[in-house]
């Protein structure tokens, strides 16, 4: 079905199956492999789609990176599992940047057993710093409203 794939344009790489394309297409240094290893998180089993996911995190520069930590998330979400080569690249580039949404979705769709260390921990951070915003929002509520019944009264 290769046929069906423009790499010029990226026509058809969301739905690319074929992990030879990718790496065929690695190997000329096309520009939507971004797009291609999507297409392969959601055609392909997490053992074949990640060792392109995980050489898109490395190879690709600037905004290029971010569909490959998109395909993590998409593993994430549509397996409930990483391979161990995703966590490892997920926790190498680490919170706060371009991983942020797919470290969050591994915390969400991974059941807690499955996950390393290192995402068990930040799944627990996440869990108090969650609590605490809730607990927080519920506070400020409660004063905000008390201050609107009692400036009510007044007028």
């Amino acid at each position: 079905m290769t046929s069906a794939y423009d790499w010029e344009t990226g026509e058809g790489l969301s739905g690319i199956d074929d992990p030879a394309a990718v790496d065929a297409a690695f190997e000329r240094g096309e520009q939507h492999l971004g797009t291609a290893v999507i297409g392969l998180a959601y055609t392909c089993p997490p053992a074949v789609a990640s060792p392109r996911i995980v050489r898109a995190m490395r190879v690709l520069d600037g905004p290029w990176r971010e569909p490959a930590f998109t395909a993590a998330g998409i593993v994430a979400r549509l397996h409930g599992e990483l391979t161990p080569a995703l966590y490892a690249a997920l926790r190498d580039e680490g919170a706060g940047g371009v991983a942020e949404n797919a470290i969050r979705d591994t915390l969400t769709y991974v059941a807690f057993g499955k996950l390393p260390p290192w995402f068990k921990w930040r799944w627990l951070l996440a869990s108090v710093r969650n609590t605490l915003e809730g607990w927080w929002l519920r506070a400020r509520g409660a004063v905000d409203e008390a201050r609107h019944a009692v400036r009510g009264r007044r007028s």
